[in-house]
């Protein structure tokens, strides 16, 4: 089979739509606009200026089934220029006017906490915490319709490591020479997910991407190789997915044309925190999801059923409160849940049978169980749920 390879473009088609992304010009641009609107606001029309952006909520979200995520609705917030609002308010001016002149226009990055530490040149508008950075920096976003990490800013967290026939053409970022990374090649290691993916490319012969929970079992499945045996591109997201782990997924399933499995614990947190962000997105980054989410994801294991079949039956814990109660809380207000009677039945089943189960358990039955046998079965049947 020859090898696929694709360059990177500007616009990408992924779950039925066009992804289009925004450069530094134009994300400057989007600034400028605000902040000329604010201005005539104040000198033209002598009115309070105001700044209006999305209510990043699960009550402000729906799942487009066409689109494969959660899309934003119309419900806006509205920031005012008040006695009571005028630190917030320099805070926000003063935040997208750092953005352009000190990254969009200098072409450099910053972490959130640099920003936090920047501001105590502000004077008074200077943030006290950094959660109130960090807040007005998620407004912001929403406010210009572009992901964080287009307008310059960096993530705090790692982005998750990935093995197998994968060969990832990254460059140099001071001489933009091309430098490619074989992760079949990296021995007992593997390759770790970079804070930015756009620059990306990739050459692979896979035949799908198995995304793993936890890093424990990735390690086995490093150490065996298991990777040529299904011949798949095997990446750790070690909890719920950083955006960059799932903005790397997304560009490489897209660029690929690969279909991507997910393999996590059998429980609430599993299914509906790590998965379904994954999938679907989220209900607090509803007005970028359609960056980060995987639409084309279905989910392998670990299924309450998979308890029965495999007699793993006392290798189970007891569900916990938070456990009952996520499960119940995404039955009732999860759009994603709600539109497929696949989880909803699953979600029911382990609440009936009262039990949540980890991907270890399989070891009851020797430490190479999930790999000789599980895997293998699962990949064979096709059986996975949405």
């Amino acid at each position: 089979m020859a090898t696929k390879v694709k360059k990177k473009k500007t616009e990408k088609e992924a779950g039925g739509e066009t992804l289009k992304l925004v450069d530094k010009q134009e994300a400057g641009q989007r600034i400028v606009g605000i902040s000329r609107d604010i201005h005539n606001d104040i000198v033209k029309k002598h009115r309070k200026p105001s700044m209006r952006f999305p209510v990043r909520a699960l009550s402000n979200v729906r799942y487009d089934l066409k689109r494969g995520h959660f899309e934003i609705r119309g419900k806006m917030a509205t920031r005012t220029l008040t006695y009571n609002t005028v630190k917030t308010f320099a805070q926000s001016v003063r935040l997208m006017a750092t953005t352009k002149k000190d990254l969009l226009d200098k072409n450099d990055i910053a972490g959130k906490r640099e920003i936090y530490y920047n501001s105590k040149s502000w004077g008074e508008c200077r943030f006290d915490e950094q959660p109130e950075s960090d807040t007005l920096l998620d407004d912001m976003e929403a406010m210009l319709g572009i992901n964080r990490e287009q307008l310059g800013y960096i993530p705090e967290e790692r982005g998750g490591d990935v093995t197998g026939p994968l060969t990832v053409l990254d460059q140099n970022p001071v001489t933009g020479e091309t430098i490619k990374i074989n992760c079949a090649k990296l021995g007992s290691g593997a390759w770790s997910i970079p804070s930015r993916v756009e620059h990306l490319r990739f050459e692979s012969k896979a035949a799908l991407i198995l995304v793993i929970e936890t890093a424990s079992l990735f390690q086995r499945l490093v150490h065996h190789v298991f990777y040529e045996k299904a011949n798949c591109i095997l990446v750790s997201m070690s909890g719920v997915p950083t955006r960059a782990c799932r903005r790397f997924i997304r560009r490489l399933a897209d660029d690929q044309k690969l279909p991507v499995l997910v393999f996590t614990d059998g429980d609430p947190y599993g299914y509906c925190n790590i998965y379904r962000t994954l999938k679907v997105g989220s209900g607090q980054a509803a007005h970028i999801n359609r960056y980060f989410c995987v639409p084309q994801a279905r989910y392998l294991g670990v299924t309450p059923q998979d308890i029965i079949d495999y007699k793993l039956e006392d290798a189970t814990h007891p569900l916990e409160e938070a456990d009952i109660k996520r499960a119940k809380d995404a039955l009732k207000n999860d759009p994603f849940i709600q539109h497929h009677k696949e989880w909803q039945n699953t979600l029911n089943q382990m609440l009936k049978m009262g039990v949540r189960i980890e991907q270890q358990a399989f070891a009851k039955h020797g430490l190479n169980f999930v790999l000789d046998h599980y895997l293998p079965e699962k990949l064979k049947k096709k059986q996975f749920l949405p």
